[in-house]
């Protein structure tokens, strides 16, 4: 009835405890970036089938990828990252709807975990994904960078989709920062993507069309965003005052401290990369 897609790259801590949340699925495909740390043993042990991938820096990415070159035993695909859980009651709902499905996809919610406390406020909840539809209808953006180094798989990128789309009612957990330093790892990679794409601009073709309303009213607001002065400033306001981030106590200060220092790496990368292609030698 269900595919799932797992990308992972060293993701021993996670693999396993991801897995035991779709042993309800009847295929389950991690691709692999060259890990390292017994990821690709850990998966096999616990029944999944690991599939390798060597990115070129270019395009495809991962999940692109997979889409396109593996032949799926089934029709309907649900995509998770190795720090993502599908609840008991969430995967009770997914194979009750596949029955008789009202949609060609649907967006499930995420429950953004930092530091064991689920984040409700600071502008992550709801957070809307398009994870679980028929692999032939969507893929994902294509947005053109260089190798920035924030990695090979699609993380700000969302799928573009042709079909009716629904969503569902139980959200899945998402692990992503257990502690501060994956906090700032992560982001110290991710801010090298948006400081090329704020300084590129429509040429990696990141507009926003197919992936839905919330999505694209999102990334219209993130667009118009960089034109403000003394963003790390007003991204901690928006997050813990317009955004209520102080009702999630001291974790919530702690999240939007962080997001604030984000906004600042993304406007001093990008300040520094328009000073790298303006002294670049024809």
């Amino acid at each position: 009835m269900i595919s799932v897609l797992i990308p992972v790259r060293n993701e021993a801590a996670n693999i396993v405890s991801c897995l035991d949340s779709v042993r309800w699925a009847d295929e389950v495909v991690v691709v692999d970036s060259s890990s390292t740390d017994g990821t690709v043993e850990l998966a096999r042990q616990n029944g999944a089938m690991v599939v390798d991938f060597k990115w070129n820096g270019r395009l495809p990415k991962k999940k692109n990828w997979a889409l396109e070159n593996i032949r799926w035993r089934n029709e309907w695909l649900l995509i998770l990252d190795a720090d993502e859980r599908i609840t008991p009651e969430l995967a009770l709902e997914i194979q009750a709807e596949l029955k008789d499905p009202l949609a060609n996809g649907y967006f499930i919610n995420r429950r953004f975990m930092f530091l064991g406390t689920w984040i409700r406020h600071c502008g992550y909840y709801p957070s809307w994904n398009l994870r679980l539809f028929r692999y032939r209808l969507g893929r994902y953006e294509t947005v053109q960078t260089t190798d920035t180094t924030s990695g090979d798989n699609e993380v700000h990128e969302h799928v573009v989709f042709n079909g009716a789309t629904g969503h569902l009612k139980n959200d899945m957990l998402h692990y992503a920062y257990p502690d501060i330093y994956t906090w700032m790892e992560k982001h110290n990679r991710y801010s090298n993507w948006e400081a090329e794409v704020e300084v590129r601009g429509d040429e990696t073709g990141a507009s926003g069309a197919g992936i839905g309303r919330n999505l694209s009213t999102r990334r219209k607001l993130r667009n118009w965003s960089r034109r403000m002065p003394f963003r790390p400033s007003l991204r901690f306001l928006y997050s813990y005052v317009l955004k209520f981030g102080f009702l999630d106590g001291r974790p919530g200060f702690m999240f939007c401290r962080l997001l604030a220092t984000y906004e600042m790496l993304n406007v001093f990368k990008a300040r520094e990369l328009r000073q790298k292609w303006k002294n670049r030698v024809p």
